[in-house]
């Protein structure tokens, strides 16, 4: 990426503090007097639809989610301390190295270049907050490349900051917009609210750091996020939460009772997987929510058949559909990590402690079971993909040989392309089962677009005209070059008494009287 110095802007931190407060006070009327009011019209419909499906009410839902999500994040943007998550220390450079795992799928077309200074450089902030603000921020410098390009991420000390820049070649912010950019409801896309980029804004400020922004367009943009560097590693306890408990309660009643709470911490853990419930669902019908419900039963009640089987389902379904594993593996890893917080708030509820043996008893049994499900996840996830490539080679194989019939007993084979060792046997294979499937007569193997071919696969050409004429059929030799024709006759041979040889396609159809049907 290039910057341009006369188009460089730095945000006013004092400028988009102010206008975030500004936005909080208005959410917060806002929360009040409409979200709950739209969440009981949202219970409503869902009743309205189990009673009497129809496709309006489903559009009614769809827009009414929409609403509530940019309601959500309009609350999130003024006030992210809403968020009830602890602060802790964290390494910037391997929370941005999994969130780009999570863009496998635009590494085609996008080059990712990462340089890494100073890898273990710590800061203290709520962990989950800032990995959603650099995913809005890799997700946008993404976004903003239409067809090839680079988005290179630098990780840095300067003073007493760490420094993250995040450079693209996208299409770039004309100069008037820059002022605006943080700004609630402002956006460059058609179709976006501006809020991931307000939610960047507030949660760096929140977090003391500093942001500001170089474009020049269509040559890309730069972010440059300052946060201060902490050199003291803080130990985080785990937190207790404010749960339904009953005597006497088994761990599945517990999960069971809390089955709310559950998915609130479980989509506060998984932060940017969050974003992509309803969209993996929508592709693949896959309900993350209830499947995590799902595997936490399994686990708990160490029902391993069932898992292993529900593991191997799964990994069928994400292969199908083609979704990303890096969101599959954030979010068992987000199951695994909000299983045993619930874990540890039932034993405090439970007012008993447990003793150390059984501590790691229950801990080997349950991270053995989670891993046995990503196991069998992945190992049904990789079979199903190989299934689906073998079958794309045989096709590409059966394309690579495509004969052609012209009538009942005369048939085409056009070759085009290098001919090796594997595809000159496969072709011998093919032409044999064709003529004794089809019953052919006349095969022409027209190669005026073969590439060059050896000495060795001259030989092997001739040997399957000889196999035809075993097979009672005639074969006739097209649009040879002169390339081939040294090949051929540096093999010498009495296989030319096997083929006839005609200058084109057209000589050869005329020379057996075809007449189009």
């Amino acid at each position: 990426m290039k910057l341009n110095s006369n188009q460089s802007h730095e945000q006013g931190d004092d400028n988009h503090l102010s206008q975030l407060a500004s936005v909080g006070q208005i959410a917060a009327g806002i929360a009040h007097e409409v979200k709950n009011p739209l969440t009981a019209v949202k219970g409503f419909l869902q009743l309205l639809q189990r009673e009497k499906p129809h496709q309006y009410i489903d559009i009614a839902q769809s827009e009414l989610e929409s609403a509530l999500a940019i309601l959500n994040n309009l609350l999130q943007v003024s006030k992210p301390d809403l968020e009830n998550e602890d602060y802790q220390t964290l390494k910037l450079s391997v929370e941005i190295e999994a969130i780009l795992n999570l863009f496998l799928d635009k590494m085609y077309d996008i080059e990712m270049i990462t340089e890494f200074k100073h890898p273990d450089a710590l800061i203290y902030g709520k962990k989950n907050q800032l990995k959603r603000a650099f995913f809005n921020l890799i997700k946008n410098a993404i976004e903003s490349i239409d067809g090839k390009g680079t988005v290179t991420v630098i990780q840095d000390i300067e003073d007493k900051d760490v420094v993250i820049t995040i450079k693209d070649t996208g299409v770039g912010i004309p100069k008037e917009k820059l002022t605006l950019l943080g700004t609630p409801f402002f956006t460059t896309k058609e179709q976006g609210t501006g809020m991931g980029l307000a939610q960047v804004f507030s949660v760096i400020y929140q977090h003391e750091g500093k942001i500001s922004v170089e474009s020049k367009e269509k040559v890309g943009t730069t972010f440059t996020i300052k946060m201060p560097l902490n050199k003291k590693v803080r130990k985080r306890g785990i937190k207790r939460l404010e749960l339904n408990y009953k005597e006497n309660f088994s761990i599945k009643d517990f999960f069971l009772e809390n089955r709310d709470h559950f998915e609130d911490k479980l989509l506060s853990e998984a932060i940017n997987v969050k974003d992509k419930v309803e969209e993996i669902h929508s592709i693949g019908n896959i309900n993350l929510l209830n499947n995590a419900h799902k595997l936490v039963l399994f686990v708990v009640e160490e029902r391993e058949h069932e898992l292993i089987s529900f593991a191997k389902q799964e990994g069928i379904a994400w292969a199908k559909y083609s979704l990303t594993l890096a969101f599959k593996l954030e979010w068992i890893q987000a199951v695994r990590r909000t299983l045993w917080v619930f874990l540890y708030n039932y034993e405090v509820l439970k007012g008993t402690e447990a003793d150390r043996d059984e501590l790691f008893a229950m801990e080997k049994q349950i991270n053995e079971l989670i891993d046995q499900f990503l196991t069998h996840f992945f190992i049904s996830y990789s079979k199903f993909k190989d299934g689906l490539l073998e079958e794309q080679r045989k096709m590409v194989e059966n394309l690579s040989v495509p004969i052609i019939p012209i009538n009942k007993e005369i048939c085409i084979l056009p070759l085009i392309g290098a001919i090796d060792n594997e595809r000159i046997s496969f072709i011998l294979d093919k032409v044999l089962f064709e003529i004794e499937k089809q019953h052919i007569q006349t095969l022409i193997i027209d190669l005026s677009g073969v590439t060059p071919i050896d000495q060795e696969i001259a030989e092997q050409l001739m040997k399957i005209t000889e196999g035809t004429l075993l097979m009672g059929c005639r074969s006739i030799l097209t649009g040879l070059r002169a390339d081939i024709v040294k090949g051929l006759v540096k093999f010498g041979g009495n296989y030319y008494s096997h083929a006839e040889f005609k200058g084109t396609l057209q000589l050869a159809l005329n020379e057996v009287g075809f007449k189009q049907d």
